[in-house]
């Protein structure tokens, strides 16, 4: 199952759901959902403001999300998302 998510700047997003029982950290989301490479890069996109939760602006990387909550990470080669589920 797939879902789109608009961003403000007008794109869309097919959004994968990654299945996931319980909370899982935002760091360890990224790498699961194939969001980011590895640990470090998952440290540097949410550090410097590029990883959204819901909308928001996350800047933790020990955040902890639940089922349904929506991640976009706006990297250099565009914006990539991915739905807890």
């Amino acid at each position: 199952a797939q879902l789109s998510k608009s961003l403000s700047i007008g794109v869309k997003v097919e959004l994968e759901i990654i299945p996931f029982t319980g909370q899982i950290k935002l760091g360890q989301f990224l790498k699961l959902a194939n969001l980011v490479e590895d640990g470090a890069n998952a440290t540097i996109a949410i550090q410097s403001g590029d990883v959204k939760v819901n909308g928001e602006v996350e800047t933790r990387r020990g955040h902890r999300l639940n089922a349904g909550d929506k991640v976009l990470v706006d990297l250099p080669t565009g914006v990539v998302g991915a739905q807890v589920g």
